[in-house]
C-alpha cells in the first residue's frame, strides 16, 4: 500500500487556501493541446452499499507505479471528505486514441486471491478521475450460477469526450472478466477513445446531476405544502393569540375604571397575566442557556450564509468545496456567537462571563470533535480513507484558536457593552411566585415534545432527498429548494413556539426559556429518530464501521440542528414574551 503524504508542512498551504471559497480542484486551466498528458488519478474503494467505508485504491493488489507516485490534496475539505488522488501513471495523451496496452500483469496467490474474492463479494467499487471528473467501476462480479466462484476484470475502456481544448465527459466500461485462481497470471489492460461533443466547459458536470430524481412533482409539492403549513400557522398566531392579547389590554387600558371594577377585575384574572412579576426572572443555567442561544444564531446564519454561497457559486462541483466553506463561513461568523451570547447574559445578570465566553466558544466546535474523534478511531482502526489525518487536525485546530475563538471573545465583549443593559418591562418581585399544578399537555415535557413536531413536518421531505445525496451517491444541487425550506423552517419554529410558550404562561408557569429552546430543539429528535428509519428501510448499509459513521454523523448534524432551531424558537419566544407585557400595567 502506497503511504499517504498529508503530513504538517502542508498547514501553511492550507491556511492560506481557506481564504480561497470556491476552488477548482486543479491548479491548470484545464486546457489541453493534442499529445499534452492526461494524468489518471487513482482514489478510493469501498464497499458499495457502505458510503463511508472507503480505502486507498492500492489497499487491494491492483498494479502500482513503478516509481513514487504524485499525491494530489486540493483541500480542507477534500481531506475530511476521505479523497486521497494518487497518479496511476498509466500512460494517456490528449485527443490520442488507444486500442489496447498493458497495465501490468498481476499474479495471484491465495492472498491476492482472497482479497478480490472478499471485495467482489461485498460489491467494491472504485473512483477514479481524469481532469477533476469523476468515473467508476465495480472491482468484478460473481457467477450467477455458482457463487463460489469470482471474476475479476481485467480491462478498463475508457471513453473520454472533448470539446477543443477542454475534457467534457468521460465513462468507463469494463470488459474481459478472468476467474480468480492461486497460481494464475491476469493481464490488466486498459484502452482509450477520444470523441468530440458540443457540449460546453460550463455544462460538462450536468451529467452527474439526477434532474428527474430531484426535481420530481414530489419535491415542488412539499415546497408548496410547506408554504401551505406556514400560511397557516401565521394566521393563528396573528388571529387567536392577537385577538386574546387584544382583550386582555382592553380592559388594562381602560382609564374611566373606578378603583372597585379594577380591584374586581383584577381578582378575577389568571393567567400569562399574573406572571408578569416571575416572567423576567433569571433562568436556570444561565451560562449554558446563554451558550447555546448563542451557538444557534450563529448556526442560523451559517446556514444561510452557506446556502447562498452554494447557490452562487455551484459549490458542488468541486470536491470537499461544501465542507471548506462551511468551516471557513462558521470561523469567521463566530462573532455572533459571541454577540448574542454575551448579551443575553448580561441583560440578566449575569457575572461569570468569563465563563459564559469560553463555553459559548467552544461548546459546538468541542461537541463535533468528540464524535470525531470516537469516529477517527474506528476509521484508524479499520485502516479507512476517513480518519482524519494528524495534520489536518492541526490546521482545524488552529483555525478555530486563531480565528472563530478570538472572534467569538470580542463579539462577547461588544456583545455586553451594547446590548447588555436590563430593560425588561415588568420589575422581578423579590419572591417567586408558586407554580399550580395544570393538565398533564400544559407540563414543559409534553410542550418541549410537541413544538417540533410541526417544523419536522415542514422540512420531511427534503430530509428524505438531503439523506439520499449524502448516503447514496447522489450529487445535491437544489439548494434553492433548501433555502426556501430553511426560511420556511425558521417561520414554522418560531410559531410553534410562540404558541407553545403562550399556553405556558397561560398556565401560570413562567419557566418559559428553557420550554421555548426545548419546544424548538426537539425538531432535531424527529429528524434522529427518522435517520433510524432510513437507514434499516431506505439503505443496505452494514457492519459496525458504517452503522458507527451514519448515526454518528447524524448525531453531529442533529446536535447542530437542535441548537440553531432552539436558538430560534428562544428568540422568538422573547420577542413575543416582551411584546405582550409591554403594555400591561406591572406594578
Amino acid at each position: 500500500m502506497i503511504p499517504t503524504v498529508r503530513s504538517l508542512p502542508l498547514v501553511a498551504v492550507v491556511v492560506l487556501s481557506l481564504f480561497f471559497v470556491v476552488t477548482l480542484a486543479s491548479e491548470s486551466d484545464h486546457k489541453y493541446q493534442a499529445g499534452d498528458r492526461v494524468i489518471l488519478w487513482v482514489n478510493k474503494v469501498g464497499p458499495y452499499n457502505n458510503p463511508q467505508e472507503t480505502y486507498n485504491y492500492y489497499h487491494l493488489p491492483f498494479c502500482q507505479p513503478a516509481e513514487n507516485p504524485t499525491h494530489r490534496w486540493s483541500g480542507l475539505g477534500e481531506v475530511l471528505g476521505g479523497n486521497e488522488l494518487i497518479d496511476s501513471q498509466i500512460e494517456l495523451k490528449y485527443r490520442q486514441n488507444v486500442e489496447k496496452a498493458s497495465i501490468c500483469p498481476i499474479e495471484l496467490d491465495a492472498m491476492k486471491v482472497k482479497q478480490f474474492a472478499d471485495a467482489i463479494e461485498s460489491s467494491y467499487w472504485f473512483e477514479l478521475f481524469i481532469d477533476d471528473l469523476p468515473f467508476w467501476g465495480f472491482v468484478g462480479e460473481t457467477d450467477k450460477n455458482n457463487e463460489n466462484k469470482h471474476y475479476l476484470f481485467t480491462h478498463k475502456n475508457v471513453l473520454v469526450k472533448y470539446n477543443g481544448e477542454q475534457i467534457i465527459h468521460v465513462n468507463l466500461t469494463q470488459e474481459s472478466p478472468k476467474l480468480l485462481e492461486a497460481g494464475k497470471t491476469v493481464d490488466m489492460t486498459y484502452s482509450v477513445k477520444w470523441v468530440p461533443t458540443d457540449v460546453t466547459f460550463a455544462r460538462r458536470f450536468d451529467v452527474y446531476l439526477d434532474y428527474p430524481f430531484f426535481e420530481h412533482q414530489i419535491h415542488w409539492f412539499s415546497i408548496f405544502n410547506s408554504f401551505m403549513m406556514v400560511i397557516f400557522l401565521t394566521g393563528l398566531v396573528s388571529m387567536i393569540l392577537m385577538r386574546t392579547l387584544r382583550n386582555d389590554y382592553a380592559k388594562y387600558a381602560r382609564e374611566d375604571d373606578d378603583l372597585e371594577t379594577l380591584e374586581r377585575d383584577v381578582s378575577e384574572e389568571s393567567g400569562w397575566k399574573l406572571v408578569h412579576g416571575d416572567v423576567f426572572r433569571t433562568p436556570r443555567n444561565l451560562v449554558l442557556l446563554s451558550a447555546v442561544v448563542g451557538t444557534g444564531a450563529q448556526l442560523a446564519l451559517l446556514v444561510l450564509l452557506v446556502i447562498v454561497l452554494a447557490i452562487v457559486g455551484m459549490l458542488y462541483i468541486g470536491r470537499g468545496s461544501i465542507v471548506t466553506t462551511f468551516i471557513v463561513c462558521y470561523a469567521l461568523t463566530s462573532f455572533i456567537s459571541g454577540y448574542v451570547s454575551g448579551g443575553l447574559y448580561s441583560r440578566n445578570g449575569g457575572k461569570s462571563w468569563i465563563k459564559s465566553m469560553i463555553l459559548t466558544a467552544s461548546l459546538f466546535p468541542f461537541m463535533c470533535f468528540g464524535i470525531g474523534f470516537a469516529l477517527n478511531t474506528v476509521a484508524i482502526f479499520y485502516g479507512s480513507l476517513a480518519a482524519i489525518p494528524f495534520g489536518t487536525m492541526v490546521v482545524v485546530f488552529i483555525i478555530w484558536a486563531f480565528i472563530s475563538f478570538p472572534l467569538a471573545l470580542l463579539g462577547t465583549v461588544v456583545g455586553r457593552n451594547w446590548s447588555g443593559a436590563p430593560n425588561n418591562p415588568c420589575r422581578v418581585k423579590t419572591i417567586p411566585r408558586p407554580i399550580p399544578e395544570k393538565k398533564w399537555y400544559l407540563t414543559p415535557f409534553v410542550v418541549s415534545l410537541m413544538g417540533g413536531l410541526l417544523p419536522f413536518g415542514s422540512i420531511f421531505i427534503e430530509m428524505y432527498f438531503v439523506f439520499t445525496s449524502f448516503w447514496n451517491y447522489k450529487v445535491y444541487y437544489v439548494y434553492g429548494f433548501m433555502l426556501l425550506v430553511f426560511l420556511i423552517l425558521i417561520i414554522v419554529t418560531v410559531c410553534v413556539t410562540i404558541v407553545g410558550t403562550y399556553f405556558l404562561l397561560n398556565a401560570e408557569n413562567y419557566h418559559w426559556q428553557w420550554t421555548s429552546f426545548f419546544s424548538a430543539a426537539s425538531t432535531a429528535v424527529y429528524v434522529y429518530l427518522y435517520s433510524i428509519y432510513y437507514y434499516y428501510v431506505k439503505t443496505k448499509m452494514s457492519g459496525f464501521f458504517q452503522t458507527s459513521f451514519y448515526f454518528g454523523y447524524t448525531l453531529m448534524f442533529c446536535l447542530g440542528l437542535g441548537i440553531l432551531c432552539g436558538a430560534v424558537g428562544y428568540l422568538g419566544s422573547t420577542l413575543f414574551v416582551r411584546r405582550i407585557y409591554r403594555n400591561i400595567k406591572c406594578d
